[in-house]
């Protein structure tokens, strides 16, 4: 491993992977490649017994929680679980006053929840590293989750083609077109105009993408934006927070853009499926249920067939997210 890299992430905040260099991002990788492996062999690796954390989640979440919580006891720390209904933070107490005490308890602070500029202004206050588990704008532990699962399965990232279907405006699209660009990775968001990401946000990726030999494309033709893609991520059309009004909306505006088999056998024997669930990929769930009853659907964003097949790398991909939330929390507390 990299000293000079380990020592530059040594007590910095993991906010969005736009502050971080490609080689910081894969010094993240390589290392969560070694506690996995480690993990995987039963070889203990709690070097930070003694230290605590403080999750809080303003969002509710199944992979991040338990990601953290795991990570944390595997690496000797203890960690304390504050929600919306036990927390203070943002109703009695100012961000930074919760930051500031926080700060005093614990060695690292995690937020999940709405506007990147919350977890911004945890970070200027704390004095402790902060991660980010999720804004509106940006979900950077995730990306690290898809790159690993994606260099595990091809051997390599640079060179890589991924088209990312559905609504590019947010967390996800957001992410995955920073981190294509950083890491060479040619990046397609395939999806109606009104869902192309900010215009500022591009121009940016694309001066990444300069750099790194990628490119950075925006169609509306699903059909035209897979063709030889090596993977095809997707993601819920309604984000947690937002009104059920949209829902109809986005069925509309989306549909043609549903990952299905024939998309997957379009874009080749090599595609391969990927998602961040929670996925609508049946009427399994309560919002699965009452929709598919409303709108006459089986399914949403992705095809039962795609996401149970043998091209689905979604599990695969959800454990990593415990792999890379642990380097990432080791890099910043000193491995």
């Amino acid at each position: 491993m990299n000293k000079n890299l380990a020592a530059g992430l040594k007590g910095r905040s993991f906010l969005t992977l736009k502050d971080f260099t490609p080689d910081e991002i894969l010094y993240y990788l390589d290392l969560a490649a070694e506690l996995k492996a480690k993990k995987k062999a039963g070889e203990l690796h709690d070097r930070f017994r003694g230290k605590n954390i403080a999750l809080i989640f303003e969002k509710t979440s199944t992979r991040t929680r338990c990601s953290f919580e795991v990570a944390a006891h595997d690496l000797g720390m203890g960690s304390t679980y504050l929600d919306d209904l036990v927390s203070q933070i943002g109703k009695k107490e100012s961000i930074a006053d919760t930051a500031r005490v926080l700060g005093r308890m614990y060695d690292g602070i995690e937020y999940r929840g709405y506007g990147q500029e919350i977890v911004e202004e945890l970070a200027r206050y704390a004095g402790v590293p902060v991660w980010n588990g999720l804004t509106n704008e940006y979900h950077p532990t995730q990306m690290l989750a898809d790159m690993l699962t994606i260099r595990e399965h091809f051997g390599r990232l640079k060179g890589i083609r991924l088209a990312y279907l559905g609504d590019a405006r947010y967390n996800m699209g957001n992410s995955l077109m920073i981190t294509c660009a950083k890491l060479g990775i040619h990046f397609t968001a395939c999806t109606s105009r009104k869902y192309f990401p900010d215009p500022a946000l591009v121009k940016q990726c694309e001066e990444f993408a300069a750099a790194s030999q990628a490119t950075i494309r925006l169609t509306e033709d699903a059909w035209e934006g897979t063709s030889q893609a090596d993977v095809l991520y997707t993601d819920v059309w309604v984000s947690m927070g937002e009104p059920d009004e949209v829902w109809a909306e986005r069925i509309h505006d989306l549909t043609p853009y549903c990952v299905t088999r024939e998309l997957m056998e379009h874009a080749g024997s090599q595609a391969v499926f990927l998602h961040c669930l929670p996925a609508f990929h049946d009427l399994k769930t309560k919002i699965g249920k009452e929709m598919g009853e409303r709108f006459g659907l089986t399914h949403m964003e992705v095809s039962d067939e795609v996401f149970e097949g043998e091209r689905s790398l979604v599990f695969e991909e959800a454990e990593n997210r415990m792999h890379t939330i642990k380097a990432v929390m080791a890099a910043s507390l000193g491995w």
